[in-house]
């Protein structure tokens, strides 16, 4: 694909999700036949309304491949015991290829010690400590650990698009651990060969970085923080991070992500927020557990 000169080209997460779904239920269905299950686990602790309709969601995605779902709710009380005994259940499990902690967890709760007693090759989030520190000290060989959902999202969706990033300036704004501090490390990978320069709050001049970027990936979940004017022309923009915001006459929540209106009429290619790395994160989910699984089927 080419883009346009009359204005930036789509990168849609949506379709293209839909089409690795599909491959999914390919190998999910080549796995049955060799008797080896496949199965996603969520552990959700409370009855936070958003916890529960993300969780719902990626139960309805492994619906939709044939991953068979572990669903683990658990009351607001649960200790800390209690929910690392959990955890170690399904560690144990080999119906359960991978599986997600749901965060934000009670209070009471230490999120640091529950997320490091996932076993790291269940770690569906591909977040947990071990793995990220694979992908730190593996710059050339392939990676058999779970990736970070987010930023491989936003590599798959590029490359679909037949977009190479070799040599090319990525300029990552935000530096939380789900996408500002991970995506670096694959973007830097020498498969994918980019120069990343972070962006955060303590960046001096954002927008002079900015003018220099062939690539942005705006991931600080700041509404409208990034202005188009700010970008070099023809410039690649993945618009990454999201605010909630209640709509006051309906009461619905509306989405929006990091770069402001007019994007379309700077850049070259644009993910849109919604639309764009969204549904890439979720399909990356179900890509870490079907990988899982092949791994211990190999």
């Amino acid at each position: 694909m080419t883009a346009s000169t009359s204005g930036a080209q789509i990168l849609d997460g949506r379709a293209t999700a839909k089409a690795i779904k599909a491959e999914l239920a390919e190998r999910v269905a080549a796995l049955k036949e060799q008797g080896v299950s496949v199965g996603l686990g969520t552990v959700i602790v409370g009855a936070d309304p958003a916890s529960q309709s993300y969780v719902a969601s990626k139960h309805r995605d492994c619906a939709e491949v044939g991953i068979h779902s572990i669903q683990v709710e658990l009351p607001e009380e649960t200790s800390q015991e209690e929910l690392l005994a959990q955890l170690e259940t399904l560690n144990n499990d080999d119906d359960c290829t991978g599986y997600i902690v749901q965060l934000p967890l009670p209070k009471h709760l230490d999120t640091n010690t529950i997320l490091e007693a996932i076993a790291p090759e269940k770690d569906a989030d591909g977040l947990h400590p071990v793995n990220l520190g694979r992908l730190v000290a593996n710059v050339n060989d392939e990676i058999t650990s779970p990736l970070p959902c987010t930023p491989r999202g936003c590599v798959d969706l590029l490359e679909r698009y037949g977009l190479d990033l070799n040599g090319k300036h990525v300029v990552v704004v935000g530096r939380g651990v789900t996408i500002g501090r991970p995506i670096g490390l694959l973007l830097t990978r020498r498969a994918v060969n980019a120069t990343v320069t972070l962006c955060h709050t303590g960046t001096k001049d954002t927008a002079a970085h900015l003018k220099q970027a062939d690539v942005v990936v705006a991931a600080a979940g700041v509404k409208h923080m990034i202005d188009p004017a700010d970008l070099k022309p023809g410039a690649i923009v993945l618009d990454v991070g999201v605010t909630r915001e209640v709509n006051p006459e309906t009461g619905k929540a509306m989405i929006f992500g990091d770069v402001a209106p007019g994007v379309e009429d700077v850049a070259s290619w644009y993910s849109p927020n919604p639309g764009g790395v969204g549904p890439m994160t979720r399909v990356e989910l179900l890509q870490n557990v079907v990988l899982a699984a092949e791994r211990r089927a190999a």
